[in-house]
């Protein structure tokens, strides 16, 4: 049986690392399924997930011309499809999406709050002073 990508297989879980673990395939050759394509969610410690002799099936993502395997078993899962909505109904609650402000409606809007909160500061200190500016000599 040649190993090829896209094919697969049934192997061995025969080592594990920080970074991913080995798996034994048949014709005597090894894998290396990475610690991203163990599991669909974030996996931090590989041995919550796998241990060593584990049955899995793998999916073959390449195979180098050096012989190394690169591996996966999230892949190797057939997910159903997701049946498809046949309704035409908004699912937002019939609210459209509005478009993300441009660059410079952020600015217009950042100087305008940013002219607000100095005419505020200012109305503060000057009435702390004792009116317009007027200074004591």
């Amino acid at each position: 049986m040649s190993i090829e990508a896209g094919s697969k297989l049934k192997g061995k879980v025969s080592g594990i690392t920080n970074f991913g673990a080995f798996v034994d395939l048949p014709d005597g050759k090894t894998g290396l399924v990475h610690i991203s394509e163990v599991a669909d969610r974030y996996v931090k410690d590989i041995h919550d997930v796998l241990s060593i002799g584990d049955e899995v099936t793998v999916k073959v993502l390449q195979v180098a011309p050096d012989g190394k395997i690169g591996l996966s078993i999230r892949k190797a899962v057939d997910k159903p499809e997701r049946p498809r909505s046949t309704s035409r109904a908004p699912k937002n609650g019939g609210k459209r999406f509005t478009h993300a402000p441009s660059f410079e409606d952020k600015i217009s809007r950042y100087l305008k709050e940013s002219e607000d909160r100095l005419s505020t500061i200012k109305r503060q200190t000057e009435s702390k002073r004792g009116g317009r500016g007027a200074r004591r000599g």
